[in-house]
């Protein structure tokens, strides 16, 4: 692979990364279909073949959408690749949705896939970046107190990185939006349920249908709050009716246009 000149640093990263799987032997991949977890995902099936085991956990948190492309991704790079159900709304701390939910959700998701790992010899791995450690990430404590590995990071990769080094291995995930879990959309201290999580993937999954790649139905009760990139906003403003049909179909009375556009973690904190 040419990275070029301007590449020299990005293929040393590679490099660190390789050397880093290769040094953990064998690993289970968190694989949420997302840029991050599918860059490691593909990298970890090109390095240790059968030895790399992407898992998606799948559960009412996860697009429709996502467990669908986790599957396509998996037949097309040819991915050694297990859905699993994970039980978060079990979890009376989870649903409550503090501040920390998303450790209850990792650690779910580490008491699933710990003993898949244990049985294959392996490293539980995520796709966690270096910018991912100045946000408000609870989950990444969850993981690493049940033993998980974060490769990307030690192979000192950011979020740009893992793009231009997806593009330049081909692949489709490069540019692919961010996805966080439904949840993510929940204010801080309104309980998540099913049916709310499944009223803001279908709110969401119909306006991609309207051609907008990235979007946010932020739930406020009655209020949803719609965020896409700044890009979009004339977009939304010139398809109005029809954005505010699709989202109303879903039971909101009131459809709002955050005019600062998209922000990823924009409930964190």
């Amino acid at each position: 692979m040419d990275l070029g000149r301007s590449g020299d640093q990005l293929g040393d990263k590679l490099a660190a990364l390789d050397a880093e799987l290769r040094r953990l032997g064998r690993v289970v991949v968190a694989f949420s279909g997302g840029a991050d977890s599918a860059f490691l995902a593909a990298v970890a099936q090109r390095t240790l073949g059968e030895a790399a085991h992407a898992v998606t956990a799948v559960s009412p948190s996860l697009a429709g959408d996502e467990e669908a492309d986790c599957r396509a991704l998996a037949d097309e790079w040819g991915l050694r690749w297990t859905p699993v159900v994970t039980h978060e709304m079990e979890r009376a701390a989870y649903r409550l949705n503090d501040t920390d939910r998303c450790f209850h959700c990792k650690a779910e998701l580490m008491d699933v896939v710990a003993p898949i790992a244990a049985a294959d010899g392996a490293t539980v791995v995520l796709g966690v970046n270096l910018d991912d450690l100045g946000d408000h990430r609870p989950g990444q404590k969850a993981a690493a107190d049940a033993g998980a590995a974060f490769p990307l990071v030690t192979a000192g990769f950011t979020k740009a990185d893992i793009r231009a080094a997806s593009q330049s291995l081909g692949l489709r995930t490069w540019d692919k939006p961010a996805m966080a879990c439904l949840a993510s959309r929940i204010p801080y201290g309104t309980e998540v349920s099913v049916s709310l999580l499944s009223r803001l993937d279908r709110a969401e999954s119909a306006l991609r249908a309207l051609g907008f790649r990235q979007v946010r139905v932020r739930h406020y009760d009655q209020t949803a709050r719609l965020e896409v990139p700044l890009d979009d906003l004339a977009g939304v403003l010139e398809r109005r009716e029809a954005v505010v049909a699709a989202v109303r179909e879903q039971g909101y009375r009131y459809v709002t246009l955050d005019l600062e556009g998209f922000r990823s973690g924009n409930l964190n904190g």
